[in-house]
């Protein structure tokens, strides 16, 4: 079938929209060259297209029923058995539901793209595969990951395994309560803000934010190329440890992924042993004034948590590091416009970059965010309206210098590890947020979507690898506190995580599971 080609009045409209004054005999000229080139687009769509492979093929799908769904979490069950045999043998697993997974439906929390099923599979799910785990579904994640909590998504709400009324963290909200839950050994998140970190800090779990470009992002829905990463959610460091083992290292298809930074055999990191290690409490991590009610609970957990590695032979000191502040205000100049040129204007995927292309959610998600801009959550229709507002009055002004400041406060924590192997903050400064109703006031829907992210959204600016280390209890529910490292030092961070889990706090079971 031909492509479309554009009529003699479209081509005339289009160049009024440049400010172009064409003349009746130069936009019929346009329109004739434009007539022309067209013949390409004819070819290139008789070409086939390389793809992703499709390892596994068999996979049983379905919708789950409300009776296999008590905490609202899956989105899409599935049965998918890789490799007889490797290091994730015997381990069942989740993966958000941006995470494309050839032959199961994918939704992304939005009807702009429900009905959406992938014909290939995300890097990393032929990664989990090839090392023999099974995988046992899709899990609910935020409208277009545009939450920290768990309300927006227009397949249902995901509640919290230890307080039915409170969110288990967003946007991988569906990963951390299946997790917390025990009804799967793993998950996949997605982090942009804290997605991986927040859902941690919230439900009891560790879970990593690896170092940027660490863990191949092909095959994934993306939100903004310099703030995207995936990474593991499991109960302990040690399985955080063995499923990153598993799904970093370069595929050739990411751009986000950079020469000097390679996978090592993290597991082999887990001794147990702390001694020696510097660990620095960064003051403006607490009582952050980006909340407007940080609780004290949770400061004074996290340094009692960070002060009893002292047991162990770390060496605990403070460092102020005043720019760490400003990193939320760095995160939100890229984010906004970011995600917009991306998302919106760039169709889901974006532009201007070499690897895997996905064409066939280009399309739908492109054609369906310009028409029916209505099915938005709260948060998405306010980030893209403000995001607009930016572009057509600053003309990308802020995007580039908040781009451009990303890399001094990259090397303002560059410094600080100077002095410290690892940096100690909240990774929350709440504990997990009451779920908002569906009729409470707009205001406080779009607070509670973006409330708990001020330390976890600099680190994303930044790239630096963070880890969420359940340290406490608190009111019945899980304190989180957040391990950051220099840049490609994941396993520094998976082993204090691992002795600090191993000699010093192990999580509780949910109330509901014990």
């Amino acid at each position: 079938m031909a492509a479309k080609r554009p009529t003699f009045e479209e081509v005339s409209r289009i160049a009024e929209g440049f400010r172009m004054k064409l003349s009746p005999e130069q936009a019929r000229t346009f329109h004739n060259f434009i007539q022309a080139r067209m013949r390409t687009y004819d070819r290139l769509d008789e070409l086939v297209e390389p793809s992703l492979e499709v390892k596994y093929p068999d996979r049983r799908n379905w919708r789950p029923a409300e009776k296999e769904n008590p905490f609202g979490a899956w989105y899409w069950r599935a049965e998918i058995k890789g490799a007889p045999d490797g290091p994730l043998a015997g381990k069942t697993l989740a993966v958000k539901d941006n995470v494309f997974v050839a032959g199961v439906p994918m939704m992304i929390g939005s009807r702009l793209i429900e009905g959406f099923v992938p014909n290939s599979d995300a890097t990393i799910v032929t990664r989990i595969l090839n090392a023999g785990g099974t995988i046992l579904g899709k899990t609910v994640c935020e409208n277009l990951c545009f939450s920290g909590n768990s309300h927006t998504s227009q397949s249902g709400v995901v509640r919290n395994p230890y307080d039915l009324s409170r969110s288990p963290g967003g946007s991988s909200t569906g990963s951390a309560a299946l997790v917390a839950a025990g009804l799967v050994d793993l998950a996949i998140g997605t982090d942009q803000a804290g997605s991986i970190r927040i859902p941690g800090s919230w439900s009891g779990l560790c879970s990593l934010k690896p170092t940027y470009g660490l863990v191949p992002y092909t095959g994934i829905g993306p939100m903004e190329a310099t703030l995207d990463h995936v990474g593991p959610i499991a109960r302990t460091a040690a399985d955080a440890a063995l499923l990153l083992e598993v799904i970093a290292g370069p595929d050739g298809l990411d751009p986000r992924q950079r020469a000097g930074i390679e996978a090592r055999e993290y597991t082999a990191a887990l001794t147990g042993d702390v001694k020696g290690l510097r660990i620095g409490i960064v003051k403006e991590g607490f009582a952050t004034p980006h909340h407007p009610h940080p609780e004290k609970d949770v400061d004074d957990a996290v340094r009692d948590a960070a002060h009893s590695l002292e047991k162990l032979g770390a060496k605990v000191g403070e460092i102020s590091l005043p720019m760490h502040l400003d990193g939320f205000h760095i995160w939100i100049g890229i984010a906004q416009e970011g995600m917009l040129a991306f998302m919106v204007d760039g169709h889901a995927v974006g532009r201007n970059w070499k690897g895997y292309y996905p064409t066939d959610l280009v399309e739908l998600f492109g054609r369906n965010v310009r028409q029916h801009g209505e099915e938005l959550s709260v948060s998405g229709k306010a980030r893209m309206i403000f995001a607009r507002f930016l572009d057509q009055t600053y003309n990308g002004r802020y995007y580039a210098k908040a781009q451009n400041l990303a890399r001094a406060l990259a090397a303002a924590y560059d410094d600080a590890f100077r002095q410290f192997d690892i940096l100690v903050m909240p990774t929350t400064p709440i504990k997990a947020a009451k779920i908002p109703s569906v009729d409470a006031p707009l205001e406080k829907q779009l607070m509670a979507t973006g409330e708990m992210i001020p330390n976890t959204c600099p680190l994303n600016a930044t790239g630096h690898p963070a880890l969420n280390v359940p340290c406490a209890m608190s009111e019945g529910l899980p304190v989180g506190m957040m391990f950051i490292g220099r840049m490609g030092e994941d396993a520094t961070l998976l082993r204090a995580g691992d002795a600090f889990g191993r000699h010093i706090f192990t999580p509780p079971p949910p109330p509901s599971l014990a």
